[in-house]
């Protein structure tokens, strides 16, 4: 007699993190069950042991195996210690402790303290992160993360200027009042001809530049390299500032520098001067409020998808890893949408 056996279909324990802020969450009884560590595991399931501990070793796993910018490994490591403080202070669970219930309490610890959607599901994907780490180290057989997806985000459109105040804010620098115009209106114009990100400006070189055939090399995140192209007011920007300004500017370092732009002790520019920098001339030109060095990256998009930019050719110039991400700047432009509308719709 031959037995026929009927298996249901497995219940999804997916969750979604906004759904664990709100209701009381309860896994099934045959959920809790967890894998037991391998016999090769580097930490015995009794023992007790500060997550902590793997904190150095994740950040290398970021740098070396990632291949992770700088800044973004910062920010791992700064989200990750959030987690492992509250763990400390309130769950005092080890790696093989934590469980749904951990990760939702924390999830409802951020929301109390007023983090928006976008900051917990950045800080869960940072747990989730690590555990992977622990996981290819075979310190834990899974992860207990992987039950719970990121909250569901508003898509928030990027702020962009218009040309008059794009032509606005370049010229705001001015001699007879900026001591280093000549340096902040190359470093705006580089900024709009490029795309670049604030820290791939900075971390520009004079050997980077090649003003006669009128491109940039740039490194972007994960120590990615690219070409980007630069407009011949961007390079006579670079021109006057080079043999005019930044001499004066070497003069003031312990050391010949290699950037192209410099502070006035001569050293590399740094991010936040540049934020600076360009919230003054922003609010000079009457831009408005909220305008970041990313406002010019995002303007620079715009303005090169209205005059018909292939995307596939924009997502290169920008650097973008994925095309989803720059897609959002296809429903940024008004003018474009309008276009279509008007050549495509029946009764346009």
């Amino acid at each position: 007699m031959t037995a026929i056996i009927v298996c249901a279909p497995a219940t999804d324990l997916r969750v979604r993190a906004d759904d664990l802020l709100t209701i009381d969450f309860r896994l099934p009884t045959m959920s809790r069950r967890r894998k037991q560590p391998s016999a090769t595991s580097r930490f015995p399931a009794g023992g007790f042991r500060d997550p902590s501990s793997w904190l150095s070793g994740f950040v290398a796993w970021l740098e070396a195996e990632c291949g992770m910018a700088a800044n973004t490994v910062l920010a791992y490591r700064r989200d990750l210690e959030k987690f492992l403080d509250w763990n400390r202070k309130h769950a005092r669970r080890t790696v093989h402790q934590i469980d749904v219930d951990t990760i939702r309490t924390f999830l409802d610890h951020l929301r109390r303290q007023g983090l928006a959607a976008s900051s917990i599901g950045r800080n869960l994907a940072v747990v989730r992160m690590f555990f992977r780490y622990l996981m290819l180290e075979n310190i834990v057989a899974e992860s207990i993360v992987d039950l719970v997806t990121s909250p569901k985000l508003w898509q928030h459109l990027p702020k962009v200027l218009s040309l008059e105040l794009i032509e606005q804010l370049l010229n705001a620098p001015k001699g007879s009042v900026d001591r280093y115009a000549r340096r902040d209106h190359a470093l705006l114009a580089v900024m709009y001809a490029t795309g670049c990100r604030v820290s791939e400006v900075i971390d520009l070189k004079l050997a980077d530049i090649n003003p006669d055939e009128r491109y940039a090399r740039c490194t972007g995140k994960g120590n990615k390299q690219r070409m980007v192209s630069l407009t011949p007011v961007a390079v006579s920007a670079i021109n006057r500032y080079v043999n005019l300004e930044r001499p004066g500017l070497v003069r003031n370092a312990a050391q010949d520098p290699e950037y192209l732009f410099l502070s006035r002790s001569g050293r590399r520019l740094q991010r936040e001067a540049v934020w600076a920098l360009i919230r003054r001339y922003a609010a000079r030109a009457g831009c408005g409020d909220n305008v970041s060095p990313h406002t010019l990256r995002h303007s620079f998009a715009t303005h090169l998808l209205a005059r018909g930019a292939d995307i596939r050719a924009l997502q290169e110039m920008l650097g973008h890893a994925s095309i989803r991400t720059t897609q959002i700047y296809t429903q940024v432009d008004h003018t474009r949408l309008k276009a279509v509308h008007s050549q495509c719709h029946p009764r346009g």
